[in-house]
């Protein structure tokens, strides 16, 4: 694991404002995530860890401070610049594996490399060498009704890593599953871990955060050790 920094939050806010008073979500939260780093962010329902996860992919805009991905402050992009800073940059999964229904998981892992311009041989190349070390080599061809909940969350993995992107950020990605599922899907994470991509799982699976390298809990705003 190496000590760049892939993924950094400094100075970040996010207040959420309605008729009648001021929420506060996020105050003045410090991040620094490593390559290769894997890290749990844990906490109480409703302490913000989506909305985090949101403002470190860029997906929204914080009230304060910035996130920078792999050198480059999102602020400073233009929203089309964000997209495809995402694209090459960012992976996600989140507790739904959003697969359409009508591609195949080879289809549906290539596509991010096809958006980002891949050719088709290429992208497919990839994407089949993925499923294949997430164990879905007998299912490359298979559509998401023909997956089990398992197979189908390790083909969002895997069509969030093809892009080689610096971090993948992760929401519940086994809340959805029964235990004996989420089991199988860490196991096929586990078999990821010599890869430079950083991880970024928010989680109340402690099966989760305790394979991470490093733990966090997200309390009144702000990141502490656990």
């Amino acid at each position: 694991m190496s000590d760049r920094g892939v993924l950094e939050a400094t100075g970040l806010g996010k207040t959420y404002h309605d008729a009648r008073r001021e929420i506060v979500v996020l105050n003045d939260l410090a991040l620094s995530v490593s390559a290769g780093e894997w890290l749990a962010i844990v906490g109480a329902s409703g302490a913000g860890k989506s909305t985090l996860l949101n403002l470190l992919g860029g997906l929204d805009t914080p009230s304060a401070g910035g996130v920078s991905v792999a050198g480059e402050l999102l602020s400073r992009m233009s929203e089309n610049e964000r997209s495809r800073w995402r694209n090459r940059r960012l992976g996600f999964v989140f507790q739904m594996h959003h697969l359409l229904p009508e591609f195949t998981a080879l289809e549906s892992v290539a596509m991010p490399s096809r958006i980002g311009g891949a050719p088709k041989q290429e992208a497919e190349e990839k994407a089949k060498t993925l499923l294949e070390q997430l164990g879905l080599a007998e299912r490359l061809n298979h559509r998401p009704a023909a997956l089990s909940g398992g197979e189908r969350q390790r083909v969002a993995i895997a069509r969030a890593l093809v892009n080689e992107p610096a971090c993948v950020l992760m929401d519940e990605p086994t809340g959805n599953l029964d235990p004996d599922t989420a089991e199988q899907v860490l196991a096929a994470m586990s078999a990821l871990r010599d890869r430079d991509t950083a991880f970024v799982v928010v989680t109340h699976d402690p099966a989760i955060a305790q394979r991470m390298d490093r733990q966090l809990t997200l309390a009144n705003g702000r990141l502490e050790a656990c």
